[in-house]
This record gives C-alpha cells, sequence and structure tokens, in this order.
C-alpha cells in the first residue's frame, strides 16, 4: 500500500482529512501535518520526517499531498522526497482538493506504482476544478399538429 502525508498552511491537513473520514471512512497508512502560525519550518519538517519514518516501514512509497506550489510544506516535502530517496520512494503533489484526496486514498490500495497515482491523481484534481453556470431549461413550443 502507498501511505499518504497531507499537509498544507493553517489546518489544511486536519481539516481535509475530517472530511475524508466522513465520506470514505478512516484511512490507514495516512497521517495529517498541519503548519500553524506557532510553528517554524524546522517544526514542520520534523513532522513531516516523523510522518514519514512511520508509514516507510510498512508503505511501497508515500505520496505527500500539499496546499500550494511554492509554499513552505511544498517546498519542505520537495526537498525531503530528494533527501530520503534511496530510503522510500516519495511523491509531492500540490494544490490539493478534497476530490483528489478521497480517490487517492481509495485507489492507492490497489495501485502498485506512485508515480502512475500521482499522475492519475493530478488529472481528478483538475477534473474537480469546475466554473458552474446555471442556464435555464429551453422553453418549446408544442407543436400544433392535430390539436392534440
Amino acid at each position: 500500500m502507498i501511505g499518504v502525508i497531507v499537509t498544507g498552511h493553517g489546518n489544511f491537513a486536519t481539516g481535509l482529512t475530517s472530511s475524508v473520514k466522513l465520506i470514505a471512512g478512516s484511512p490507514e497508512n495516512y497521517v495529517p501535518v498541519d503548519f500553524t502560525q506557532d510553528k517554524s519550518t524546522d517544526d514542520l519538517e520534523r513532522e513531516l520526517r516523523e510522518a514519514i519514518d512511520l508509514l516507510k516501514a510498512s508503505c511501497s512509497g508515500i505520496l505527500i499531498f500539499t496546499d500550494l506550489v511554492g509554499g513552505s510544506p511544498f517546498k519542505v516535502s520537495a526537498e525531503l522526497s530528494v533527501e530520503l530517496k534511496d530510503s522510500v520512494p516519495i511523491a509531492v503533489l500540490s494544490g490539493t482538493n478534497l476530490g483528489m484526496l478521497v480517490e487517492g486514498n481509495m485507489s492507492r490500495s490497489f495501485m502498485e506504482d506512485l508515480n502512475d497515482l500521482a499522475d492519475s491523481l493530478v488529472e481528478t484534481g483538475k477534473a474537480q476544478v469546475i466554473h458552474y453556470e446555471f442556464a435555464a431549461p429551453a422553453h418549446e413550443e408544442p407543436e400544433d399538429g392535430d390539436g392534440i
């Protein structure tokens, strides 16, 4: 199974995790890591390392979901993915939304290739972003046939 870490600014990780639990139940091999105002990037790095250490013993790879590309949770995750590449495969995604996280959580038990799963989830994330516009149904006049 592929392990999951979710991280982001504020309570992004625990907030999304509460939604995942509501929709799909409590996930296994899954660790949320919040980056709240009272934490430094050193704290974040330490917590991410602890999460990776927890998962790498029982997982074939780790998928880290982050909020903003270029933000501290993304940068620290990316740096760790390079530094630790010889001990565990790590893929880092940014721009995480609930749809991709739920699908990733459900797909990771049967998808074995970490990068294929990551690529699939990027497409899912893109498909989840839409601009809804209401369009009233067109009113059609009945044809004037035999008056029936």
